[in-house]
């Protein structure tokens, strides 16, 4: 475990810096160059992990991360990087890592989750930020990375290892509010409703990035400083 963890977190340090970054807006963030918006519920797949992880690392965002034995190592390798891993999943205490979340919001802190995991199926959204949002009050949006240049694992989730000097457009999504009414009684439609354009949104920035991933550089893709 202590192996693998910090063989993961080196891997990351090493090839991170050289990665160059590009970010893409559906709707224009509250603060221009920002690389993300506070107070939101993100949910990005499960492969964009790597990229994902260094671009945001050390600013305390919360993410969910099951109980297994990946669940451990990944965890670790996070709270290295500056995340805070609230442990749980969609079939084990993600009642209880709901509420962690909800609490790290309060706080101030961002919330992601890696939508399509622990185990898959790869690119099925789960409803745990439809859930969150409608409880905290606070909007989900939906991101991806898309990498120009990468080793693909043979895993469920066809794992991305950008390899070293890889251009990454990030795509964001506009975001969706869920009611606090919704999903009560005659409302559980709304609820799958939101669900669904979670969905779509994440097909969406998917498409959209890797198709526009090799025009990062470009003056209408520009790369992050920094």
């Amino acid at each position: 475990m202590w192996l693998i963890s910090w063989a993961t977190y080196l891997a990351i340090s090493l090839i991170g810096p050289t990665l160059r970054y590009s970010i893409s807006w559906e709707e224009p963030p509250s603060l221009p160059g920002a690389t993300y918006e506070k107070r939101v519920i993100y949910s990005f797949w499960h492969r964009a992990v790597f990229p994902s992880v260094w671009l945001w690392r050390k600013i305390g965002i919360a993410v969910m991360v099951s109980r297994s034995f990946d669940g451990e190592y990944i965890a670790r390798t996070a709270e290295k990087l500056g995340f805070v891993a609230v442990r749980g999943s969609s079939s084990r205490g993600g009642a209880t890592a709901l509420l962690g979340l909800k609490n790290q919001l309060e706080q101030g802190n961002l919330v992601a989750f890696t939508i399509d995991g622990p185990r898959g199926p790869k690119y099925v959204a789960k409803p745990g930020p439809v859930r969150l949002s409608r409880a905290s009050a606070a909007p989900m949006a939906a991101f991806y990375i898309a990498l120009s240049d990468a080793w693909v694992l043979n895993t469920w989730d066809a794992l991305m290892i950008p390899k070293p000097f890889s251009k990454a457009l990030v795509r964001f999504s506009a975001k969706l509010q869920v009611p606090a009414d919704a999903g009560n009684g005659e409302m559980d439609v709304q609820m799958a409703e939101f669900h669904r354009r979670l969905q779509v949104a994440l097909e969406r920035v998917t498409r959209f990035a890797e198709e526009h991933v090799t025009q990062v550089g470009s003056a209408e893709f520009p790369i992050l400083k920094g």
